[in-house]
This record gives structure tokens, C-alpha cells and sequence, in this order.
């Protein structure tokens, strides 16, 4: 076990090396605090034992320093000048004990002893906490296949780190899924992780929403709200659908990345926020950057680590884990299970929307079953399946059909997505989302 021992008195701190090495303890002395926290930035140690009356930095500051440094570090404050508040204040921010000098060699050892044996509890606890995370974290990214086994290794080394995440995929693969499997695993787990969807909010609330508001700051601003971003404070904050973000609003996120303050909306003073940062898309990002409708700053400062979730069609052998999963989520009381044949169109199915629309499906089909047995018969109608003639094109999905839709639609109103959300009978803001969706561009 490794011990930094501080204290500015010469003979003192020459006896106590002398008695923690003689048993068995592998001890740094230094002089001072300043010297002290300069070892903790740099070295790995168990226990600290430092004197309170230091020059340069005192015990009481040296410990406050270390507890934002080194949590886990265990400290021993030590005095010949003790007072009862000064005790308890020293346990209040995070001493472990606290000894009055002189101090019999067993009173020492022993108080060493209880605190080492605290660390390695705590450090237990963790390991475990750590293995439970594992478990659930990357047991609800279900799959055997290569592209999931190489996306849960790189899960696994990203999630003790605080690194800013950039998840990239089709919608509907799982890019949630993930985000959350980050959480579980990374020191920030005992804090709540936020999901924003910056797609879904219209531009003046996703400000509010993000930042938070002061009273008065606009019509409806009735009381003080806190952001996502306070409100996630320890833990992990998720921003879905980046690339929606409003231009001016991408500005602020990104001061918000490098200065981790906030400024509420109405309000002049700034709050420092503790926050990890994950955000997700489904489009390219750094396409969007060359057209000018993402900033480049903010797009390398979001993809410090890229993760990229694989479509199910390049994960095809996972589908009967996927659909053995659903089926005991769905229906937990009964044997519901699915022909060969079933499975078969299944897997040669080209899954535009992903693991969701194949949820999806597994639900509807579960919830009208006529059998515990689900065959072909149990598709919907509207479900496409490849016709097994060679010279017969594959039926049109959903998602192909409603494109076209949209595409012809654009069409008629030569290019105005005000008039062709008319046409489609559908609010100007769904058009827009579905737009993005296919990657259409079309100009009012």
C-alpha cells in the first residue's frame, strides 16, 4: 500500500517514514502541501497522512484540493493544536480521521489500518457496480454477430472515460441503446442520464429546454426552470437528432462544451455545469459541415469519438436473437415462437427501419396471433416480402412509397414544402423531419 506523507516539520516526518516503512507500507514524504498535491497529480497512492499547520497550502486546503482530484484517495489529517469544530469540520469534508499529535505508534497504525480497510470495501464495491453495469448495460445490445461484438468492445473502452461521444446510424438501429450502455458503465452511472430530442422541440423552446430560463424571461416564463444540462449535473446528457440543431444554438452548445457553463435564457450570470456530453444522428454530419449547415467547430468538438451503430441488414445473423428477445419481453407467459419459414423471410428481409421496425412487427404480430406458432400467415398485408420469382421486382415498402409520395409532391408544388405538405395533407413540420429523414433537399 502506497502512502504520501506531508508534513513540514523535519524530525517528525523523518520518524514517521521511518516507522510506516519499517512496517511494511511504501512511503512518500514531502515538506508541504503544494509538494503534496503535485505527488497526488502524478502518482498513485492509497492514503494520504498530512499535517493541518503546513506553509504553502494547510491540511484543510490540501484535502478539499484532493477530494476533487483523487475521490477515492484517503486522507488523515494530523494536528498538535486540535479543537472539537476543527475535527468536525475536517470529517465533514471528506477526512477520514483525524489524529492529535503526540500519538501512540498503535493509535497510528491502527487508524491506518481501519482506513485502508475502508478503501478496499469501497473499491470492492465498485469492481462489482462496474461488472453489474457491464451486464446490463451491454446486455440490452442484443447480438452475437461481428459488427455488435466490435460495437460492444468499443462501448467498453469508451464508458470509464469522460470523452465527448458522437453516435452515428440509420434510425431505428439503436444509437439510444447505446448511448445508455455508455452511462451504465462509466463512473457518471450513479447520476441520471438525459435524453433530448432536438428534432422534436420547436427552435424557441429547445433554448429554454437545454439551458433553462429566469423568471420573466419570456411570455409564459411563469417561475425559474433548470436545463438538461443542470439537470443532468453528474451525470450524462444525450442529444439526439444533432443535427437539427438551430445555427445560433449550435454557437451556444459549443461554449457550453468548452467553457461547461451555462447561461440561462433571460439571465446575464453563468452556472458551471458537470456534465458528459453524447449526442446522435442519423445523418452525416460532416456533409452537413461542407454545406454549411453545421459548424465545423462544433463538429469535431462533438466527434472526439465516433461510434458508429451497424444497420440490421449488415447484422442479418442477429435476428433470431433480436426476435427470441422480443418474444419473451412480449409475451413472458407463453411459448410464442415463429416457424422456419417465418424466420426465413425474416432474415432476407431488407429492414429499412431497423431492430425498431423489426420490434415493431414482433409486437403486432404477437398481439393478433391466432397461435402460439407465428407463421407467414401472421404478416401484416402491408409487410413486404421478396417475391420468389426472378424476373418480379421486390414489392415497395412503406418507406419507399412514402418517399415517392414526398417526392412527387415536391414536384407538383415545383419545389415549395409549404405547398406540398398541403397536397400531402400532413403539418409543414412532419414534411420537414421527413425531408431530413431521406436526405431531400427542396427549397421553399
Amino acid at each position: 500500500m502506497r502512502i504520501l506523507l506531508a508534513d513540514d516539520d523535519t524530525a517528525l516526518r523523518r520518524v514517521l517514514e521511518f516507522k510506516l516503512k519499517k512496517n511494511g507500507f511504501d512511503v512518500t514524504a514531502v515538506a508541504d502541501g503544494e509538494e503534496a498535491l503535485a505527488q497526488v497529480k502524478v502518482g498513485a497512492f492509497d492514503l494520504l497522512l498530512a499535517d493541518i499547520r503546513m506553509p504553502r497550502l494547510t491540511g484543510i486546503e490540501l484535502l478539499e484540493k484532493v477530494r476533487t482530484l483523487e475521490p477515492s484517495l484517503k486522507v488523515i489529517l494530523m494536528t498538535a493544536y486540535a479543537t472539537v469544530p476543527q475535527a468536525v469540520e475536517a470529517v465533514k469534508m471528506g477526512a477520514f480521521d483525524y489524529l492529535t499529535k503526540p500519538f501512540e505508534d498503535e493509535q497510528l497504525l491502527m487508524t491506518i489500518d481501519q482506513a485502508l480497510k475502508f478503501k478496499r470495501l469501497e473499491d470492492e464495491n465498485q469492481r462489482l457496480k462496474t461488472e453489474l453495469g457491464l451486464r446490463s448495460g451491454l446486455n440490452e445490445i442484443i447480438g452475437d454477430s461481428e459488427p455488435v461484438r466490435e460495437l460492444k468492445e468499443i462501448i467498453t473502452q469508451v464508458a470509464p472515460t469522460d470523452a465527448t461521444v458522437l453516435i452515428t446510424g440509420e434510425s431505428g438501429s439503436g444509437k439510444e441503446l447505446v448511448a445508455r450502455a455508455i452511462h451504465a458503465l462509466s463512473p457518471r452511472s450513479t447520476a441520471q442520464m438525459v435524453a433530448v430530442n432536438c428534432a422534436a422541440l420547436p427552435r424557441d423552446l429547445l433554448e429554454s429546454e437545454l439551458f433553462g430560463h429566469v423568471k420573466g424571461a419570456f411570455t409564459g416564463a411563469a417561475k425559474d426552470k433548470r436545463g438538461k444540462f443542470e439537470i443532468a449535473g453528474g451525470g450524462t446528457l444525450m442529444l439526439d437528432e444533432i443535427s437539427e440543431l438551430a445555427f445560433d444554438l449550435q454557437a451556444k452548445l459549443l461554449r457550453v462544451i468548452q467553457e461547461r457553463i451555462v447561461s440561462p435564457v433571460g439571465s446575464e450570470s453563468n452556472r458551471e455545469v458537470d456534465v458528459r456530453i453524447i449526442a446522435a444522428t442519423n445523418l452525416n454530419l460532416k456533409k452537413r459541415v461542407s454545406e454549411g449547415k453545421f459548424r465545423e467547430d462544433l463538429y469535431y468538438r462533438l466527434n472526439v469519438i465516433p461510434i458508429h451503430v451497424p444497420s440490421l441488414r449488415k447484422r442479418s445473423s442477429d435476428i433470431p436473437l433480436l426476435v427470441s428477445h422480443f418474444l419473451s419481453r412480449l409475451a413472458p407467459r407463453t411459448e410464442v415462437r415463429l416457424d422456419a419459414e417465418l424466420m426465413s423471410i425474416l432474415a432476407k428481409h431488407r429492414w429499412p427501419g431497423n431492430v425498431r421496425e423489426l420490434e415493431n412487427l414482433i409486437e403486432r404480430m404477437v398481439v393478433l396471433r391466432r397461435g402460439d406458432t407465428l407463421t407467414k400467415a401472421d404478416l401484416p398485408h402491408d409487410f413486404s416480402i421478396e417475391s420468389e420469382k426472378a424476373d418480379v421486382q421486390q414489392a415497395v415498402t412503406f418507406h419507399e412509397a412514402e418517399k415517392s409520395l414526398i417526392l412527387n409532391a415536391l414536384e407538383r408544388s415545383n419545389g415549395n414544402r409549404t405547398k406540398a405538405a398541403e397536397l400531402l395533407a400532413i403539418p409543414r413540420h412532419v414534411l420537414l423531419y421527413r425531408l431530413k429523414k431521406y436526405g431531400i433537399v427542396a427549397e421553399d
